[in-house]
C-alpha cells in the first residue's frame, strides 16, 4: 500500500527552500550558483525536477521571465517550519506535545539559558490566554 504524499519538504526541498527563502526568488541559474557555493554540484536537470516538486507540493511558484523562469516562495519560513513541526509532532510523538517536550528537555543540549527563554515564552502565551 502506498504511503501519502507528504506535503513537508525532504532535506534537499528544505535545504532549496532555505536559498529561495533568503534570496526571495531564484532562477535555476542562480540556484545552481548558490549550491555550489555550499559545495553541492546538481545538474541541471536535477535543479529543474526539485523545484518542480516544490510547485506541485505548493511551496513555491513561478514566473516566466525572458526564456527562463523565475521562482519564488509561496510557503513563507514559519510557515514551512511549522509544517515539520506538525508533521514530526504527529509521526514521531502521536500528537503528544509533552512527549516532544520530555524528548527536548531528555537531551543534554539543553542550557539553561534555552530553558529560561522556554520559561519565558511559556509565561508570555500564558498570558496571552487571558
Amino acid at each position: 500500500m502506498p504511503g501519502r504524499r507528504s506535503t513537508t519538504f525532504t532535506e534537499v526541498e528544505l535545504e532549496f527552500m532555505q536559498l529561495i527563502w533568503e534570496q526571495g526568488e531564484t532562477t535555476t541559474e542562480e540556484m545552481q550558483r548558490a549550491l555550489n557555493k555550499q559545495g553541492r554540484e546538481l545538474a541541471d536537470g536535477s535543479i529543474r525536477k526539485i523545484l518542480s516538486i516544490l510547485i506541485e507540493k505548493g511551496h513555491l511558484d513561478r514566473r516566466k521571465e525572458g526564456r527562463g523562469y523565475v521562482y519564488f516562495p509561496r510557503t513563507v519560513r514559519q510557515e514551512g517550519r511549522s509544517s515539520m513541526l506538525r508533521d514530526l509532532l504527529d509521526r514521531a510523538f502521536e500528537g503528544s506535545v509533552p512527549s516532544l517536550v520530555a524528548a527536548l528537555l531528555g537531551e543534554k543540549s539543553v542550557s539553561r539559558k534555552d530553558m529560561k527563554e522556554i520559561r519565558e515564552m511559556i509565561e508570555r502565551h500564558e498570558e496571552g490566554e487571558k
